[in-house]
């Protein structure tokens, strides 16, 4: 059984930051990626940033320059730093990971409870 733990979010000024984490536990044997997607009402869930076991690092435009993805393999930890926050950063944000929670199971996707970011004055 893998959990997903996420922490970090709440209410922050526009222009502010907040810092996510994300801490992966239970039955993993291999991790493939991490990283966070965010759903705002009435919208598709997307990805926000993903870091890959090998290190690449992928981010939409809405948030490149702004957001910086970390992990920490030992911890099996995500962070997702978020600096000049604006209005439309504001949703759920979940953290997911694929992995394989043993040697003959196949990579799956997982997901965290999600956290609730909002950005306003």
């Amino acid at each position: 059984q893998v959990q997903l733990v996420e922490s970090g979010g709440g209410l922050v000024e526009p222009g502010g930051s907040l810092r996510l984490s994300c801490a992966a536990s239970g039955s993993i044997f291999s991790i493939k990626t991490m990283g966070w997607y965010r759903q705002a009402p009435g919208k598709e869930r997307e990805l926000v940033a993903v870091v890959t076991s090998t290190g690449r690092i992928n981010y939409p435009d809405s948030v490149k320059g702004r957001f910086t993805i970390s992990r920490d393999g030992a911890k099996n930890t995500v962070y997702l730093q978020m600096n000049s926050l604006k209005p439309e950063d504001t949703a759920v944000y979940y953290c997911n990971a694929v992995l394989q929670a043993t040697p003959g199971d196949y990579d799956r996707r997982y997901w965290g409870q999600g956290t609730q970011v909002i950005v306003s004055s």
